[in-house]
């Protein structure tokens, strides 16, 4: 009989809870605030804090902190909204710490 395999998951490194799909991951090119991080599309179980304004490597954005939904540990942030026309495409889309997350169903 086959095993059934789910989908490959990122989980949040405190807690395990479930926190993005690696199908969602846009870029792993990406810097956070303690290294890299990767950019994803979409994030669940989770839970978004206040927006503002952050000088960030690329410019300023509108961005808003991003907290595991279980433990509230802070994994990264939202974008907001970008400035600069070249950065648009971030804006709805998720930054994740690498040292944050860890992998599930690999």
């Amino acid at each position: 009989m086959a095993e059934l395999i789910g989908p490959r998951l990122y989980s949040c490194s405190n807690c395990r809870n479930h926190v993005s799909l690696h199908d969602d991951i846009i870029s792993k090119a990406f810097q956070g605030r303690n290294g890299r991080a990767f950019l994803f599309s979409h994030a669940m179980n989770i839970v978004t804090g206040p927006k503002e304004d952050r000088h960030l490597m690329t410019g300023l954005h509108t961005v808003a902190d991003v907290y595991c939904g279980d433990c509230r540990e802070v994994l990264g942030w939202k974008y907001e909204r970008a400035y600069e026309a070249s950065q648009k495409y971030k804006e709805g889309k998720f930054i994740l710490e690498k040292s944050k997350i860890v992998k599930e169903n690999w």
